[in-house]
């Protein structure tokens, strides 16, 4: 079983964009609610307040606040499972000894989202609409179809002021893509956005750095401003479109090459990176750049598409991949600043990503044949 998400764009009407702001005021105060109870009945009394326990308080809660009857109470339930959630991973945090943060009370301006579980949405074939309880009929484009069983419905507020509808659904078959008994070794670096095996280069579209200019200018447009003022939110929605241009173009780059690789190839390989590690100290010249590149995001896209296409993603170690002589396996250290890999035994001389596609390829094809 695979669960995705399927996203899309909405376009409510000035007063359903008035009950979906007054929804989010709510689920934010009933939020901010349960975590204070959480925390004072502790901090007090040593006891924990189970989500259920907070759950049975909604009643009564509307009962003593009628506006809270505007708001569906499937979606004021999930409030209190976002609660226990948050502790949950704090508690998990702790045991693990990773670096941890309590659980934060939202702000108006970061609280973005209500879900509804299971029931309170209807997808409404054959016109663009769907339909949200307590909320109406909303124009949405279904720029591609839902596939699966429907299992919660998301409805999410951009900083810039845009609404999106997130349909998680469940999908219990592979959506098969042709075999084309292809094996590919991939190497990401930062000359090149990723270097294949077969020595195609994919260049880096380096999206952040292009647009650093003019964030550069928006944010000192912003620091011109006095904080919480009607100027300054105009400015900050401005730095906001930035980031969020930024976003898109590299969403819609990595998701297009992660599907083309999907496409093309039976097994991938991949180095099995630990991207906050090479953002300490170590490489601090460069941790815009990496940030920049988003390898993760290309390794989680290859991931949850090769599994839903019944294809093969395979993760080795990085270690030496890129100072291993890819035909001999003489190995010497070289800087990041050596792009060409010249080898002192045999004589090969390659690009020094190609050289480390093909030993991504080797590593892994060897787990293959082993397995």
């Amino acid at each position: 079983m695979i669960r995705k998400t399927f996203k899309y764009r909405i376009y409510p009407t000035r007063k359903q964009t008035t009950i979906l702001n007054c929804t989010l005021s709510g689920c934010q105060k009933i939020y901010n609610m349960f975590l204070g109870e959480r925390k004072d009945s502790w901090e007090k009394e040593k006891k924990s307040v189970s989500v259920y326990d907070q759950i049975n308080q909604l009643p009564s809660f509307k009962e003593k606040f009628p506006i809270y009857k505007n708001i569906y109470s499937m979606v004021l339930q999930e409030i209190a499972f976002r609660v226990d959630f948050a502790f949950k991973g704090f508690f998990r945090r702790c045991k693990k000894g990773e670096k941890f943060g309590y659980p934060r009370f939202k702000s108006w301006d970061r609280y973005n989202s209500f879900t509804y579980i299971k029931s309170g949405f209807k997808i409404m074939k054959g016109v663009n609409k769907v339909y949200l309880s307590k909320i109406g009929d909303v124009r949405i484009i279904y720029d591609r179809p839902i596939i699966g069983e429907i299992k919660t419905c998301t409805v999410k507020k951009t900083l810039t002021d845009k609404w999106y509808v997130m349909f998680s659904c469940e999908i219990f078959k592979p959506i098969l893509v042709k075999k084309t008994k292809k094996t590919i070794g991939i190497d990401v670096g930062l000359e090149y956005f990723v270097t294949l095996s077969d020595g195609t280069h994919v260049e880096n579209p380096r999206f952040f750095r292009k647009e650093e200019k003019i964030l550069k200018k928006a944010q000192q447009r912003l620091s011109s401003q006095k904080k919480g003022t009607f100027e300054w939110y105009k400015k900050r929605k401005v730095i906001s479109r930035v980031h969020e241009r930024i976003k898109n173009k590299r969403h819609s780059f990595i998701h297009q090459l992660s599907r083309k690789f999907v496409n093309e190839f039976d097994v991938i390989i991949v180095e099995d990176l630990n991207i906050n590690d090479m953002t300490k100290d170590n490489y601090r010249c460069i941790n815009k750049s990496i940030g920049d590149a988003a390898w993760r995001m290309l390794i989680d896209c290859i991931s949850y598409k090769a599994e839903e296409a019944g294809k093969k993603l395979i993760k080795v170690n990085p270690a030496y991949t890129s100072q291993t002589c890819s035909k001999c396996g003489y190995r010497e250290k070289k800087p990041l600043s050596d792009r060409i890999h010249k080898c002192s035994c045999c004589g090969l001389k390659l690009q020094r990503d190609h050289n480390a596609a093909i030993n991504i390829l080797t590593l892994g094809t060897q787990g293959l044949v082993s397995a």
